[in-house]
């Protein structure tokens, strides 16, 4: 009787330690789509590694029928669990019901991280009853509210490239552990100042563009943290081409920002430079069968 009251005990102590053990594998959801920077290759690559090497679940879901597939990503109840939502997405008309759940999420104050294009995830036509989810990057991400001239947000040339260095008063950051104070990417430098980031936000990068098509070139903050308006995390990069996730800065900078965004500390050890073999195939034309959106 004894032995089986002491068994019985080991069980449920058994279950509580497998059970804290799932609570604090923390569960992070991708959404992909953003015809030209592969993200559907390199988010899932940035997956692989949290949930290999950092303890993390992961759920990426994708545009279908591919990057071009501006209307569905199927999966976005997937939302409703996160404990992260990673972005990577660029002038997307999805349907209301995917949008609310993205909503629901925003608005719970759970943390997000967004990548590049996200800052101009949407591109409702006008009057469209979802139109106000263009400007979104502005409310949720610190960024500029969409893309072109009237929102202050453009890059300085495809044929340009960026240097990065640490922010002033940033160096000790520890979402900055094991990045180098100077590096260079691929990624042409994107306009967001003097609105974005806000004031309440913390630059944790700056940019300035080498071989800049434009006169007017000036540098722009590349990376930041912030509490959105619903007071959840956000780090946000305006960096995303496929070619900087070659670099072990740029790895460390998103595994990092991932674990600050979920109140996790920055890995003690790094499991290593992750392997990225993924092009920029840029905007691809689209079927016939699936004529791109509105613009």
């Amino acid at each position: 009787m004894k032995n089986a009251y002491l068994f019985g005990i080991t069980l449920v102590v058994f279950a509580m330690i497998i059970g804290e053990a799932a609570q604090s594998r923390p569960h992070v959801v991708f959404v992909t789509g953003d015809h030209e920077y592969s993200s559907e290759s390199t988010m899932p690559l940035v997956a692989a590694e949290l949930k290999k090497n950092y303890g993390m679940d992961v759920t990426v879901l994708k545009s279908v029928p591919d990057e071009n597939g501006e209307v569905d990503i199927p999966g976005m109840e997937a939302l409703e669990k996160a404990d992260l939502a990673v972005l990577f997405l660029r002038w997307r008309r999805l349907p209301k019901d995917q949008v609310e759940h993205l909503r629901k999420y925003l608005d719970s104050g759970r943390p997000v991280v967004a990548f590049r294009t996200t800052t101009h995830a949407f591109n409702y036509p006008a009057g469209h009853e979802l139109e106000k989810w263009n400007a979104f990057a502005a409310e949720y991400l610190g960024g500029p509210p969409g893309w072109g001239a009237k929102s202050g947000h453009y890059h300085y040339g495809h044929t340009s490239s960026t240097d990065v260095r640490i922010a002033p008063g940033a160096a000790g950051d520890p979402i900055l552990t094991g990045v180098a104070g100077e590096f260079h990417v691929r990624s042409w430098l994107y306009h967001v100042l003097p609105k974005f980031p806000p004031p309440d936000a913390k630059p944790l990068l700056i940019g300035r563009a080498t071989g800049s098509e434009r006169k007017d070139a000036i540098e722009n903050p590349v990376a930041w943290t912030w509490r959105n308006k619903a007071g959840g995390r956000v780090f946000m990069t305006t960096l995303g081409h496929p070619e900087d996730f070659q670099l072990e800065s740029m790895q460390r900078l998103v595994i990092n920002g991932i674990h600050w965004a979920v109140g996790k500390p920055v890995p003690r050890k790094w499991a290593g430079k992750i392997e990225f073999k993924v092009e920029y195939h840029g905007i691809r034309p689209t079927s016939p069968a699936r004529p791109r959106g509105e613009k």
